[in-house]
């Protein structure tokens, strides 16, 4: 919050030059997981031959023990990567303030401080309760950073119990705690926040936003260029390790070379992981497309009864921890079960496929939804008059028109399915069948961090292709792909 909040102020109360880049900027956590990231910040802020401490003693300063124990690596991961969900939900709650609230405030002769503070903030808390509450849950039930880590927390203890055990009942019992801590802190806040703010909201005409001046843009372009460049801080040294020959104590590395992408491809486990997840992600995306069209059309155009429901269902893989939904799957094919074959130690292929289009399904449902939404229902109309069946209207007419948010929700789940963490750790199990993520994970746990970092490059390269391309497709809808 305290990241994303002052951001998303500035957005909306200035207009400066470059102001569409400064936004687009803070989408770039999005580009890798974090616990990729996690390979560099150890290596950038070990205490031992870390990069930071050595440029400190270079200049005549001592060690820090940036990471501690690990928690304050893991925080930091987590700020880095998850900040930009609560600058998007943080913009969208402001757009919704109505000016002349604060107009009437800064008549009655209140300073810009207590605008903020007695007008501006109470209107927006449902916007940062959203935001807050995905950030909280998504590094509650953190699995690959603490992993990468070696920080003890309570989905590292499940993820080890259910590697080194099989389905123990305890394992369960630590998923059923985590699953009721975030359903009680998300009603708490609910009943709190939720709707006495939410009533407070008005929709009145657009805010002004003033045009700052040569320091003003200077010192927003400072204030947006800093946290970027601490957000892909991460990247840069994952990309760095990739390349680096052998990175030692220096900064940057002395040498470099190509060979650990050279291993990516030729080495039988990790060509095989892509080609796993190519195929996994591939399934899923065809099964979110078809089914997230069906509901957004449900939902957008039909108005059946109970579609409110229909939409909250498509919408819950965004607030359910991805460990839990994994957990859930793992318990449904344990050893022993009936469904054992498609489990963790068999040919998790079905299995993973589903859980990797449930967990993105929501971005496909949004994305079309939008389309609709924004699509006239006349063209479908004149096309039924004249004849045609309502499939026939909607696959002649309206997928064509809405064809641009079907591809962008495609190339959002597609590539995020490609990288997906929770589910990969732990529903597969077997060598032969892992996907990328969770061959990076083995290949940090045998010491070969270089070409992991390689593999993770590779990732950061396709998640960073599949951005571009969503952008031009949906242009300043992208955001909303990413509130709550």
């Amino acid at each position: 919050m305290l990241l994303g909040l002052p951001l998303a102020l500035l957005n909306r109360y200035f207009t400066y030059p470059g102001k569409n880049l400064a936004s687009a900027l803070l989408l770039v956590p999005m580009i890798l997981p974090p616990f990729v990231g996690a390979l560099a910040i150890k290596h950038l802020l070990a205490a031992e031959g870390g990069a930071v401490n050595q440029l400190l003693q270079a200049i005549g300063l001592g060690r820090v023990n940036w990471l501690g124990s690990g928690f304050a690596g893991v925080v930091i991961l987590e700020v880095l990567h998850l900040y930009p969900i609560m600058y998007l939900n943080a913009s969208a709650a402001l757009a919704n303030v109505d000016p002349a609230m604060t107009e009437a405030a800064r008549n009655l002769g209140a300073s810009r401080w207590q605008t903020f503070w007695r007008v501006t903030l109470p209107l927006i808390r449902p916007g940062l309760f959203a935001g807050g509450t995905i950030v909280f849950i998504w590094s509650f039930t953190e699995l690959g950073t603490p992993l990468i880590v070696n920080y003890d927390v309570l989905p590292v203890k499940i993820f080890r119990g259910f590697r080194e055990l099989g389905n123990p009942p305890e394992v369960f019992s630590m998923v059923f705690v985590m699953l009721l801590a975030s359903v009680i802190l998300y009603a708490l806040g609910r009943v709190l926040f939720g709707r006495a703010a939410g009533a407070m909201l008005g929709r009145g005409a657009a805010a002004t936003a003033r045009r700052a001046g040569p320091l003003g843009t200077a010192g927003i372009w400072a204030a947006f260029g800093l946290v970027t460049l601490l957000a892909v801080m991460p990247h840069l040294g994952v990309l760095l390790k990739a390349f680096a020959r052998q990175w030692g104590t220096t900064f940057p590395p002395q040498a470099y070379t190509l060979s650990h992408f050279k291993e990516v491809f030729t080495g039988q486990s990790t060509w095989n992981s892509i080609v796993n997840s190519f195929q996994y992600a591939s399934l899923a995306t065809v099964i979110d497309v078809v089914v997230g069209l069906a509901i957004a059309y449900l939902v957008v155009r039909l108005r059946v009864r109970g579609r409110g429901l229909l939409d909250a269902l498509a919408m819950l893989p965004l607030a359910v921890p991805g460990l839990v939904i994994a957990s859930g799957y793992m318990a449904l094919t344990r050893r022993g079960g009936p469904l054992e074959a498609i489990g963790p130690w068999q040919d998790p292929t079905i299995i993973l496929v589903i859980a990797y289009s449930v967990r993105r399904l929501p971005y496909v449902v949004r994305s079309i939804s939008a389309g609709l939404q924004q699509t006239p229902e006349t063209l479908e109309e004149a096309a039924r008059n004249l004849g045609a069946s309502p499939l026939r209207s909607l696959l002649r007419i309206t997928v064509p028109l809405i064809l641009a948010n079907v591809l962008a929700g495609a190339v959002l789940a597609f590539s995020f399915a490609m990288l997906e963490v929770s589910d990969s750790l732990i529903l597969a199990q077997t060598p032969q069948f892992y996907p990328i993520t969770k061959e990076i994970y083995g290949l940090v746990d045998l010491g070969g961090s270089e070409r992991a970092a390689a593999l993770g490059s590779l990732g950061m390269l396709l998640l960073t292709a599949t951005l571009i391309l969503a952008n031009l497709l949906l242009g300043k809808r992208l955001g909303a792909m990413f509130r709550v």
